[in-house]
């Protein structure tokens, strides 16, 4: 039997925000299904994506919200932030703060014809046009609001193919993305200074880890022999190094770095460890860390599942215990979507794979974290307590384990299990059975949960 000790006396830190989402829940208008996000405390969403197909719609995106580039940036007139404005508001409401991505919307058919992803035509005028988006929703410019957003991302992924061929984010050169950023963060930075955070690029992740050709070749500069693939990821792994020494060289401002995943999760670790190390040895290692795109189980046939719903719970637990600030799952969309992995595209109800977040947002609405111990052989876990209230996740991803506790007084529990919602258990916490993917959580707190 092994032993899982919690000490609700020793604090650790803050329970970080490793539930946040991208793409919130809404369909056409109907932005009820806000609701789950409220239920399961999410801190974030972030708006990458929600522009439309090819971008060609009313949110967010900066085309559509400032639609003539030659128009007057300084003129409110120039502004169409009519949807967005509602999209923000509905999410405001429900508790949860935008994550704002500034640029557009993916083209994932760019090769037939591509509309927004081409480098702006004059970056200096981008970034202010941005400046005005920030001032619109922090400042209360041209009839807006003061919501207080705090992280704006410049761009997303465009890194894209190492040919630039297939690129469906940016149709421009590595160093044409470069200046882009250190114009527009240092334009913002001198327009707001700390009360926003800058950050990018929204890297496509470091699957070259992988790859010992890719390593080898990132070593000796031979790249011949490469699969197409490991002279992809090699190119992605190359261009994050290279934005590295463009940070040391030119100093532009970072609050955070932002990468992507939709490897298993135990390598998602492993990637983390990676940036970790190369943010620090380029003496970036005090700024935060975001994985604001992951997803362990995208495919149709796995997501919603028992294993999507335990290894995202297992994710978040793991990532807690690293410099991960924040994670945004990709995506929280209703209807048709193989990223779609928290709610059924047909009756718009959650997955398994939602209760993982609603449990570690239990935890987050607590707060603090605590010491526990008894962790290995696929079993992932932690613990938060407010002062007065505790709770305690346990997650499975190995064989069936008979485990004990040391939690004295009253606790609630609930279980998820078998790619089924999350339901009360009579679990004795003195001994109990966890199966492979299923995951608990101990509560002295209720938990909403809605159906």
């Amino acid at each position: 039997m092994r032993k899982i000790e919690v000490d609700f006396s020793k604090t650790v830190g803050p329970i970080k925000a490793m539930h946040a989402v991208g793409q919130p829940p809404f369909y056409g208008m109907d932005f009820s299904y806000c609701r789950y996000l409220a239920a399961a405390h999410i801190p974030y969403a972030r708006l990458h994506d929600v522009g439309g197909a090819y971008g060609r719609s009313v949110f967010v995106d900066v085309p559509n919200i400032f639609r003539n580039f030659d128009a007057d940036e300084n003129d409110p007139a120039s502004y169409d932030f009519a949807f967005t404005d509602v999209l923000l508001a509905e999410l405001k409401k429900h508790g949860v703060d935008p994550y704002f991505r500034l640029g557009v919307t993916i083209e994932n058919y760019a090769s037939i014809r591509a509309y927004h992803i081409y480098p702006p035509k004059d970056f200096s005028k981008w970034a202010r046009i941005s400046e005005h988006i920030v001032r619109h929703y922090n400042e209360g410019w041209a009839n807006g609001f003061t919501y207080g957003i705090e992280y704006w991302e410049i761009w997303n992924e465009p890194e894209g193919h190492p040919d630039g061929t297939d690129a469906c984010m940016w149709l421009g050169t590595r160093e044409e993305y470069f200046e882009l950023y250190r114009v527009a963060a240092s334009h913002l930075k001198k327009c707001f200074g700390d009360k926003i955070k800058i950050g990018g690029y929204a890297s496509c992740g470091f699957s070259a880890l992988k790859y010992e050709n890719a390593q080898r070749a990132l070593q000796t500069g031979d790249t011949r022999g490469l699969t197409e693939r490991e002279a992809i990821v090699l190119h992605r792994q190359t261009y994050y190094l290279a934005f590295l020494a463009m940070l040391k060289e030119h100093k532009p401002p970072i609050d955070f770095f932002s990468w992507h995943s939709y490897e298993p999760f135990e390598f998602d670790l492993v990637q983390q460890a990676y940036v970790e190390k190369t943010l620090a040895e380029a003496g970036y290692g005090d700024i935060e860390i975001h994985l604001n795109e992951w997803n362990t189980h995208y495919k149709t046939d796995t997501r919603g599942t028992a294993e999507a719903a335990a290894h995202s719970a297992a994710l978040m637990c793991g990532m807690q215990k690293t410099k991960m600030t924040v994670m945004n799952f990709y995506d929280a969309r209703l209807g048709h979507s193989v990223y779609g992995g928290l709610f059924n595209p047909l009756t718009f109800r959650p997955f398994a794979t939602y209760d993982a977040f609603l449990a570690f947002g239990a935890l987050y609405a607590l707060g603090t974290e605590v010491a526990v111990t008894g962790e290995g052989s696929g079993i992932y876990t932690t613990a938060a307590t407010d002062g007065e209230d505790k709770a305690l996740l346990i997650v499975n991803t190995g064989a069936r384990k008979e485990l004990s506790l040391n939690l004295e007084g009253k606790y609630l529990a609930y279980i998820c299990k078998n790619g089924k919602r999350i339901v009360p258990t009579d679990a004795d916490p003195r001994s109990f059975v966890l199966k492979k993917n299923e995951f608990i959580l101990f509560a002295t707190k209720p938990l909403t949960i809605l159906d």
